[in-house]
């Protein structure tokens, strides 16, 4: 497993606990992001396939009454009556904040259907599938705002996923392997500075305690006997 390249001292070590405190906590902060940028996708998802149906229904109901009145008239009079009708429709987008992110929210501003037509010319179907167009405005209008927001969900959830992969799988995993190399060498080189410790203090005992049994011995002998190795030492230059 990997690991930093970062000198074994106790500073170190105390830096990286401190980091790895960090990575964990952002770990968990990002996992729980996820988890909530998860939650919102699914259910937008549902309610797009909801909307999708809505809209299906309502543009084959739209098409159907258009039929109709293209029997009723044909093609070219139904394109003048298109051509002819005035009506003012307009987009009110707002923001939603979510997790850090704007999502934009869209409003139709739909006016009243009123009387476009002639009595001559048209037929009832004329009305009835203007009417019905303008029933799938603003379904259109929230399933594009629906559709937005899950490609913006889906993109902020991919970064997520690939910090929280990154966390787990590489920094976490470097910064606890580099915490436990420093770890050991502290520790071994603690054993160390112990065994070298005592390995002196024996010594010392050793040389003391040879020191002590010499002079308890010259304590012990005649005088006459230390006079008698005092002649017969060897003679030393001064």
């Amino acid at each position: 497993m990997a690991r930093f390249n970062i000198a074994p001292t106790k500073s170190n070590l105390l830096a990286l606990k401190q980091q790895l405190a960090f990575a964990e906590e952002g770990y968990d902060l990002l996992e729980q992001k996820r988890q909530i940028l998860v939650f919102e996708l699914m259910s937008r998802l549902g309610r797009i396939q909801a909307v999708e149906r809505r809209v299906a229904e309502t543009f084959r109901r739209a098409f159907a009454v258009l039929r109709e009145a293209v029997l009723d008239i044909g093609v070219e009079a139904v394109d003048r009556a298109a051509l002819g009708v005035r009506r003012d429709h307009g987009l009110k987008l707002a923001e939603q904040h979510l997790m850090g992110m704007k999502i934009p929210r869209v409003t139709m501003l739909n006016a009243p259907v009123s009387v476009q037509f002639g009595v001559s010319g048209t037929s009832a179907n004329t009305d009835l599938a203007m009417r019905r167009f303008v029933e799938a405005l603003p379904l259109l209008a929230e399933l594009a705002e629906l559709e937005n927001a899950v490609l913006r969900l889906a993109r902020e959830l991919r970064k997520t996923q690939r910090r929280c992969n990154a966390l787990s799988r590489i920094f976490i995993p470097a910064y606890r392997e580099t915490s436990a190399y420093i770890a050991g060498t502290l520790e071994e080189r603690e054993r160390e500075s112990l065994t070298i410790q005592k390995m002196i203090r024996n010594r010392l005992a050793e040389s003391l305690s040879e020191e002590k049994f010499q002079q308890w011995h010259l304590l012990d002998m005649d005088p006459a006997d230390i006079h008698h190795q005092n002649f017969h030492a060897p003679n030393q230059r001064p």
